[in-house]
């Protein structure tokens, strides 16, 4: 049974964007991945082409069509075996905010450079001692007259050298209670008091940037605050539902492209009595992983269609972010194993997969994190 409902439109814009991918994108991986970092050319090479902000209205410069584009975008980019590309976190995590949040003179000045690939943005939430606790933030917001001043710093920001505005959180220090102490802030690259630290060397993830970035007396105009003061952090619960579940189709992408280069690989390699995979051995492995990875696809696009109608699925989205990232890095796991000696090559593009899919039960909030919801709403 099919759960999600793909329209022509969606099979010509996957196919749009696949051949894209196959010319813009895949054959300078490699280079990217040692440079560690994506050109801004590509960003708005996509842009233009379409494939950024594909869920966003057309009055704002986007494709004006479903989180069904969305998906297909980090789908597609999945099966360019690199992570760099970091457009679905532009697209469906951090602009929703402006989308949601902003003025409309705030979204007529940012959104169309969103969507064409112009605008980079990123969204500074975790900071060297405060990881995912929100309330031991540290980063303050201050009002001064008409304007805010920020005093911080950041770290672990995806897009943090090439961003030209980050959704920033920080609290007001004079707020006694401190969910009610934050808000979010628009900030734009070149603001005095706004500075870039150092791009983070990572286990994977080599070819997008991540960086620390900090504000020292960082002066922006009142305006430039995401909604009323103090209303951070339920703008932030409401986006999480999305961000963890685009995290569950990059897991479950992840999975399914490790599945076919382990599969593919066992079928062309030869052992001593034939292909591999007559190897019973290696044929069983080969079956509990795709069972497992039909699991999640299952679970997924059940998730997908219930997000697209408007439901309230927040305990699900954490199990899903949770489940998924740690089955992709399962699959990848039993899939090095599969590949012996190949597996310990750089070359063997699925190293490069193994490496990537780590990180994923960490960021959105670590899969802990995801558990103590869970309990939280289900079971407490």
């Amino acid at each position: 049974m099919q759960l999600l409902s793909y329209t022509e439109d969606h099979h010509r814009f996957r196919a749009r964007l696949r051949k894209f991918l196959a010319e813009e994108v895949t054959p300078h991986v490699d280079q990217w991945e040692k440079e560690h970092i994506i050109p801004r050319a590509v960003w708005q090479k996509m842009g233009r082409a379409g494939f950024i902000c594909p869920a966003l209205p057309k009055e704002y410069g986007g494709g004006g069509g479903d989180f069904l584009h969305a998906v297909i975008v980090i789908e597609e980019i999945a099966r360019t075996n690199h992570s760099g590309l970091a457009t679905p976190l532009h697209s469906d995590i951090v602009v929703p905010y402006l989308e949601s949040y902003a003025t409309e003179e705030l979204k007529r000045k940012y959104l169309p450079g969103c969507a064409c690939g112009d605008i980079i943005t990123a969204v500074a939430m975790t900071e060297p001692n405060a990881g995912s606790d929100l309330a031991s933030m540290q980063t303050t917001a201050e009002e001064d007259g008409g304007e805010i001043v920020l005093n911080g710093s950041k770290t672990f920001i995806t897009n943090g050298i090439n961003c030209d505005l980050v959704v920033v959180a920080a609290k007001d220090p004079r707020a006694a209670e401190a969910h009610q102490a934050l808000s979010l802030y628009l900030v734009e690259a070149g603001t005095p008091g706004f500075s870039r630290g150092r791009r983070l060397e990572k286990m994977g993830y080599h070819s997008q940037d991540t960086a620390e970035l900090f504000f020292n007396n960082c002066r922006i105009p009142k305006s430039n605050r995401l909604g009323a003061a103090g209303t951070g952090f339920y703008m932030l619960m409401e986006k999480l539902q999305q961000e963890r579940l685009v995290v569950a189709v990059m897991a479950v992408a992840a999975a399914e492209g490790i599945l076919e280069q382990a599969m593919r690989y066992c079928r062309e390699t030869m052992g001593p009595k034939g292909p591999l995979n007559r190897s019973q051995a290696l044929a069983f492995a080969l079956v509990e992983m795709s069972t497992e990875v039909k699991i999640g696809r299952t679970f997924l696009d059940k998730l997908i269609v219930e997000h697209m109608a408007g439901s309230r699925i927040i305990v699900e989205t954490s199990m899903a972010k949770y489940w998924t990232s740690e089955m992709a890095k399962r699959i990848a796991d039993r899939a090095l194993d599969l590949f012996s000696q190949a597996g310990a090559l750089e070359k063997t593009p699925i190293v490069r997969t193994f490496r990537d899919v780590r990180v994923m039960s960490i960021f959105a909030g670590t899969n802990e994190i995801m558990k103590g919801i869970i309990a939280k709403m289900k079971i407490n």
